[in-house]
């Protein structure tokens, strides 16, 4: 593979000027800037932890169901809570909390399956939240460097004797690279929300499948 040196050269370039442009708009717009690559750094960590995470939940042995019903029906539900205790998914431990409460009452039954359901899926939504805050105040602090650089361009253009183009420079750099930057994180964070939360949504049907599944196995005469 051939590298273009003109192209190297070009993209040092422009790295050199967004940097430029960034400093140029003095401490307030570097600091609101570096506010906003935080978050961006928060918000690509949650991201790709959730994912992970969800991605594990959601991947359930398609043959899982259909062993624990044929251990229940030949009556050997030891066997069937280790095989629960061999898969790391909400399904298996929802499964495995409805077996442990075999010989009581099915609504008894249903609510301790319900009660880890909800656990469950509080734990997927961890930090969701989190994400999505990011998603709406990045571009508020984005817009918080516009009106602080328009201040600066407005206090200039009414101070300064003779003002030109390289006087008002500052403020306007402000205001533009702050909001850039605080949309472009801000769009990125609310797609991965809604991205992870329809991983969610899919990891939530499956455990709810899975759950009625169980239940109508308890139901099946014997």
């Amino acid at each position: 593979m051939n590298f273009n040196p003109l192209f190297l050269q070009k993209a040092a370039e422009g790295s050199t000027n967004v940097l430029s442009i960034i400093t140029k708009g003095g401490p307030l717009s570097i600091g609101i800037v570096l506010v906003i690559l935080a978050m961006s750094i928060v918000a690509a960590y949650i991201f790709f932890e959730r994912f992970a995470t969800i991605k594990r939940a959601t991947q359930v042995d398609e043959n899982f169901m259909n062993n624990i019903r044929m251990n229940v029906q030949s009556g050997n539900i030891q066997a069937a809570v280790a095989l629960c205790k061999t898969q790391d998914s909400p399904v298996a431990r929802m499964v495995e909390k409805g077996l442990m409460r075999i010989g009581k009452p099915l609504r008894d039954i249903d609510a301790a399956i319900e009660n880890i359901g909800n656990l469950e899926l509080f734990k997927l939504e961890k930090n969701l939240s989190t994400l999505a805050s990011i998603a709406g105040i990045a571009p508020m602090v984005g817009f918080l460097g516009t009106v602080t650089g328009m201040i600066m361009a407005f206090y200039t253009m009414a101070t300064a004797e003779n003002v030109g183009p390289g006087e008002l420079a500052g403020g306007i750099y402000q205001a533009l690279v702050t909001t850039a930057f605080g949309l472009v994180v801000g769009i990125l964070a609310l797609a991965g929300y809604n991205f992870l939360v329809a991983m969610v949504d899919k990891a939530v049907f499956k455990m709810e499948r899975s759950t009625t599944d169980f239940m109508d196995l308890l139901q099946e005469p014997s």
